[in-house]
């Protein structure tokens, strides 16, 4: 009988090592204070997130101009998360636990985006109208763009330090 493959992230056997486990880790906490101190809520790896939310206006913009809206914000989401599938098939712990600690920090970017749809007070790359603010009233729930801001960047929070707890008991147990 064929024996069952292991599909745990990094059921290789490759420990964590111990340099990248605390690295991480530490680095990680050390980000989230800065975030938590952050008084704009503009962190600095949203510089980088910007290139690629801009360029996601422009590819998703070839397919009709709502979806070019909605397109900076997935490609945003969309960079970790197809990084991050990367990193699974590999079973990579290391570069698994970047991303979607990456994929919750642009969580915190979109909700700062977000929660500016009605008072539309942040300087907009380049001009033009503020995605937020079309999205959310095509879809009639602009007068509700605090709270989905909340919720979203209540989601970013938990799955950043989720992703610290999970590599830290991952890198731990790999370790054994």
């Amino acid at each position: 009988m064929p024996e069952k493959e292991n599909l745990q992230i990094g059921a290789d056997g490759q420990p964590v090592p111990l340099f990248v486990l605390i690295g991480g880790t530490l680095a990680a906490t050390a980000f989230c204070i800065y975030a938590m101190a952050s008084q704009d809520g503009f962190l600095f790896p949203d510089h980088a997130n910007l290139a690629f939310h801009e360029f996601g206006h422009i590819f998703f913009g070839l397919f009709g101009s709502m979806i070019g809206f909605w397109g900076g914000t997935l490609m945003q989401l969309g960079v970790p998360l197809g990084i991050l599938i990367y990193f699974l098939m590999k079973k990579e712990r290391a570069g698994v636990f970047f991303c979607l600690f990456w994929f919750g920090e642009n969580m915190l970017n979109i909700a700062v985006y977000m929660h500016d749809a009605r008072s539309l007070a942040l300087p907009l790359v380049g001009g033009g109208e503020h995605d937020w603010n079309v999205i959310l009233g095509h879809m009639k729930l602009l007068r509700h763009d605090q709270s989905i801001a909340a919720a979203v960047r209540g989601c970013g929070w938990f799955i950043m330090v989720a992703s610290i707890v999970w590599f830290l008991a991952a890198g731990v147990k790999s370790r054994r």
